[in-house]
């Protein structure tokens, strides 16, 4: 449904952050999404994957590359006939504290798109709360209760579920869920994820899921493909297990192994990694981008920067020198 190839963005800076310099946000980023098909982007705080989910949803444009929206390069597109392709792609906000207008009710939120497809396509207005109805049961959550109430109102995974009922409005073919239940109650998130799910099974939705967790990531996407990103470049990509379970990429290797270990139930991986630094970005990297940090970095890791490919056997992509499978999950006491 959705490609993207050779994605750059550079945010200028001014002043004396990082020194003055630009800061790469996303360094040729490819990627594919297939209809009804689930990729997660993952990676820690500032690796560029909220930029990559804003530019796929068309709310940002990349420096140069190029997205492919069934087969129609929007590069060659003027900006109205761009909008109608991205009208196909939602965001779902991180916080869904601040994704409503506090000052309108529940109803006038979802009934403001919906009113306005209604009109564009002949239907009745009586179509549009009707409408508005269904796609809070779909979401699960009650309609008499919640549509005369204000956000303030509604508990934080009630917010959420009325965001993705927002997005729904519209028919997407594709939904991209930024963190879309780091800030919402622990309690809450299974039933958020479960619903994610639900409606790839039951509409057909894409999913394109942005996080830094391992285990929202597995869930999510145990059926798809996994792209681990480092400072804007990718540096793995394969089936969600594959990646998960057996990692060639240090820099995989070293994000899995910080998974906490639950002691007496579970022992950690018999070969961790660990970064050997902190992030710096003020450092300019000739080579590896991760070389600084890695425990196994050569010479050739440090004078040149690899591309990501199939290499050394591994059955994903990397990029990476040497790569090699290493068991770094926390895995059961008992096994």
């Amino acid at each position: 449904m959705i490609t993207g190839t050779g994605i750059t963005k550079t945010y200028k800076q001014r002043g004396h952050i990082l020194g003055g310099r630009d800061v790469q946000a996303l360094r040729g980023v490819d990627f594919d999404v297939k209809k009804g098909g689930a990729v997660t982007f993952i990676g820690e705080s500032g690796c560029g994957k909220t930029t990559l989910g804003r530019i796929v949803a068309g709310l940002e444009t990349c420096d140069s590359g190029e997205i492919v929206i069934d087969g129609t390069p929007m590069s060659g597109l003027r900006h109205r006939q761009r909008q109608a392709h991205f009208r196909r792609i939602q965001l779902i906000h991180q916080d869904p504290y601040s994704a409503l207008n506090p000052t309108r009710t529940i109803y006038q939120t979802l009934h403001a798109p919906l009113a306005l497809r209604a009109r564009q396509t002949g239907r009745s207005k009586a179509w549009a709360e009707e409408r508005a109805r269904e796609l809070l049961t779909l979401v699960g959550i009650d309609p008499g209760y919640v549509l005369p109430r204000y956000p303030h109102q509604l508990s934080g995974g009630m917010r959420q579920r009325v965001v993705i009922a927002r997005a729904l409005t519209v028919d997407p073919e594709m939904l991209v869920a930024d963190e879309s239940v780091s800030m919402i109650d622990v309690s809450l998130r299974l039933g958020i994820l479960a619903l994610l799910k639900d409606l790839r099974e039951r509409l057909g939705v894409s999913v394109l899921f942005i996080t830094h967790d391992i285990a929202t990531a597995r869930y999510i996407g145990e059926d798809g493909e996994l792209y681990v990103i480092y400072r804007g470049q990718v540096v793995e990509r394969g089936p969600t297990e594959t990646v998960i379970s057996a990692p060639v990429h240090p820099y995989t290797q070293a994000l899995l192994s910080a998974i906490p270990v639950l002691r007496g139930v579970e022992r950690p991986g018999a070969e961790r990694v660990e970064p050997t630094e902190a992030l710096d970005e003020r450092h300019v990297d000739t080579g590896c981008l991760f070389a600084r940090r890695c425990p196994f970095r050569t010479d050739e890791c440090e004078a040149e920067r690899p591309s990501l490919g199939n290499g050394g056997g591994t059955p994903q992509e990397h990029a990476c020198f040497h790569p090699r499978p290493r068991s770094v999950i926390p895995v059961e006491a008992c096994a």
